[in-house]
């Protein structure tokens, strides 16, 4: 049993979206540019939060969209491994204007650096050694079991990698079906082509012909 995650090259590795309840969900991030990380974190959340709501309903409805970013880069000038945001007022930390908003970065490059994981009591140390590829199977393994969430996590892992092949099956029979009614339809389309030239080389006025066959009048004139 080994990590899920494997940093590669690229702008980012995986955005997924989550739903947590009925009034709140999650997209979480792992990124490995550091330029414009947060401009892009603000980019998706935005666009979660704004496709969430369907014309015509009430704005009461709009969820609350959690960003989780997990980077593989110093990213922020702190000294935490994990930072989170909100829309406080300015002065007075006590108002929120809202908390559909709230963006968190977890740097893996800090948190590895910890002298101590606390995976027992710390469900978050549980979930980035999880994450992390550096992880041996047999922590990771002990990770699993204490800790149910992770659990069906892993579960899904395991179910995307051991079904690959059932995948790849399910894959190519749809491009096989898009290919047949591809060829279907081109078939029908030159036996309309055909039906049109012949029509048209006897003198049926072009509206008749496009109302027996179904093309259109440029497509006539072309043949």
């Amino acid at each position: 049993m080994t990590s899920p995650v494997s940093w590669t090259s690229g702008r980012f590795w995986r955005t997924n979206r989550g739903s947590i309840s009925r009034s709140s969900c999650a997209i979480w991030e792992t990124w490995i540019l550091p330029r414009a990380s947060g401009f892009l974190s603000l980019f998706y959340w935005s666009r979660e939060y704004t496709r969430s709501l369907d014309a015509g309903k009430d704005y009461l409805e709009l969820p609350n969209v959690i960003a989780i970013n997990i980077v593989n880069f110093e990213f922020l000038p702190t000294g935490d491994f994990h930072t989170s945001f909100h829309l406080w007022e300015d002065t007075d930390r006590s108002v929120m204007l809202t908390d559909a908003l709230e963006i968190h970065f977890v740097d893996m490059i800090k948190f590895k650096a910890l002298r101590e994981k606390d995976i027992r009591n710390n469900p978050l140390h549980r979930w980035m050694s999880w994450f992390d590829k550096d992880s041996s199977p047999e922590l990771v393994k002990e990770i699993v079991k204490m800790d149910t969430a992770i659990q069906k996590a892993q579960e899904r892992v395991d179910y995307v990698t051991i079904d690959k092949e059932t995948l790849r099956a399910y894959q190519m029979r749809e491009m096989a079906l898009s290919d047949y009614t591809s060829g279907i339809n081109h078939a029908k389309r030159e036996t309309q082509k055909e039906i049109a030239r012949n029509l048209k080389g006897i003198g049926v006025p072009l509206e008749q012909i496009a109302a027996g066959t179904g093309l259109s009048a440029r497509e006539i004139e072309k043949l």
